[in-house]
């Protein structure tokens, strides 16, 4: 079957599953206004999961049906566009393009490596140094993950003669690839800029009346976070051991790297001061009364005056236009899905299978069927959508401290990548290196997962109650 018949099949496919619940008859306590958007709703899901269309294009779709219906008025179907977050993760996007264009990201990657290379545990840990340093300004784990940090541990590995064409994989490589995977995972959930799909979670959150900053959001992810980048590290060192263990001659490549960027440039500095403003605004945001959406605006504005950003260079940033397209439609009928009552509605009636229990049980119950469900899903953004607000409704029902359920589900939707080769953008670019087979890269993913939730439930459990967030 060709790729536009395949294309055709998927596109009915979503379509049928959309007319089938629009027929079907909406259940008690739900209006048919609601059951309509939500038959929508279902239907935009499944045409993002099968692909007939890109994502944004699918998305369109979705607003197209809920207008040309009548299910909303055309200025409640076009609200999504103006939501403040999504604004907050575009702008992002923007300037993330600085620390690539500039060279600064590679030059800040090199610096931990000469720092912290001499043996391949430095070396994975310089890579997380990298990430982390990163990961507030650039909100595409795609483009954190796999276009600044999965080239420079290829071409570290190959520097160390470690490659699959040469059954070498195990020499450093495999290691350094699974090491660089997991703490970019880790390092997603710690920001709310970090990973584009997180300000999704916290709209959602928002229609349920629980606010979620920048700042608290960091200040939460704080110590659980930090604590997966040390342990997790050491966990996969002792479980999936490199051959190699010294490398002596990483600093040396590391300063010939440096040495052939030659000197800091303007560009760099330039973006070196912009990246600290935006953070002393987004941590101080509240103090200051500027809104981290303005501060990304602030951030961006720099970047343009100066030159070291041109309005070519934004235009040119495709995957910030395509995000902001789905990610407005998702949150605009989330958001009016749970105006009509429809979360509401869906978590009175699950939270009754979890009566007569207490609250703690139940939420982690919650929260394990929400993560392991990852292994059913290719992609963060189509599982926070299908299912967060539909799970955080159902905690708040059964009594967990609401800022606490919205979390630790949002942090989970960051997280449960570990587990797949195909679970979020940059899964399937290191996975198809060929440095790790198939069956490793499951066992060690279901591994990290483990070790992941101990450590955020346990020490992160520990460090919420400490702050108040339950």
């Amino acid at each position: 079957m060709q790729q536009g018949q395949r294309s055709g099949v998927k596109l009915a496919l979503a379509t049928c599953v959309g007319l089938v619940l629009w027929f079907f008859p909406a259940p008690s306590g739900v209006t048919i206004q609601a059951w309509h958007l939500f038959a929508i709703f279902v239907a935009t899901i499944v045409g993002i999961i099968l692909q007939p269309l890109p994502m944004g294009a699918v998305a369109l779709c979705g607003i197209t049906a809920v207008t040309v219906t009548g299910t909303l008025p055309l200025n409640d179907a076009l609200s999504g566009f103006s939501n403040r977050v999504i604004w907050l993760v575009v702008m992002a996007f923007f300037i993330s393009r600085g620390f690539i264009k500039t060279g600064l990201g590679a030059r800040i990657a090199y610096s931990f490596v000469r720092l912290l290379g001499r043996r391949t545990l430095g070396l994975g840990y310089s890579m997380i140094a990298t990430d982390l340093v990163l990961a507030p300004a650039i909100p595409s784990i795609t483009a954190r993950g796999a276009a600044v940090i999965y080239p420079i541990v290829r071409s570290v590995a190959e520097a160390f003669d470690s490659r699959p064409a040469d059954r070498t994989e195990r020499r450093i490589g495999a290691f350094l690839l699974q090491n660089s995977f997991h703490a970019n995972l880790v390092t997603s959930s710690m920001f709310l800029t970090a990973m584009a799909a997180n300000p999704l979670a916290v709209q959602m959150a928002a229609d349920q009346g629980i606010e979620i900053t920048w700042g608290r959001w960091a200040m939460a992810a704080l110590i659980p976070g930090l604590a997966s980048l040390i342990i997790v590290p050491l966990v996969l060192y002792k479980v999936y051991p490199p051959d190699l263990k010294a490398t002596p001659e990483a600093p040396r490549l590391a300063r010939i790297k440096i040495a052939e960027m030659g000197p800091v440039q303007h560009g760099e500095w330039i973006m070196l001061g912009t990246f600290v403003l935006l953070l002393a605004l987004w941590i101080l945001g509240r103090e200051l009364h500027v809104h981290s959406t303005v501060a990304a605006f602030i951030g961006l504005a720099v970047l343009l005056l100066t030159r070291v950003l041109t309005w070519e260079d934004v235009l040119r940033e495709k995957e910030a236009w395509h995000t902001f397209i789905w990610l407005s439609t998702l949150v605009m009928m989330g958001s009016y899905l749970a105006r009509f009552g429809f979360i509401s509605w869906f978590s009175s009636s699950v939270g009754g299978v979890f009566s007569g229990s207490g609250w703690l049980p139940a939420f982690l119950t919650l929260a394990l069927i929400y993560f392991y469900s990852h292994y059913f899903f290719a992609g963060t953004t189509t599982h926070i959508t299908s299912m967060y607000a539909a799970f955080l409704g159902v905690a708040l029902t059964v009594g967990t401290p609401p800022l606490l359920a919205a979390l630790v589900l949002a942090f989970f939707s960051n997280l449960y990548s570990s587990m797949t080769h195909y679970s979020t953008g940059p899964a399937p670019v290191f996975f198809g290196a060929g440095y790790v087979t198939l069956t490793a890269w499951w066992g060690l993913g279901a591994m990290v997962s483990v070790v992941n939730i101990s450590i955020w439930l346990v020490i992160g459990g520990w460090w919420w109650k400490l702050i108040g967030v339950w």
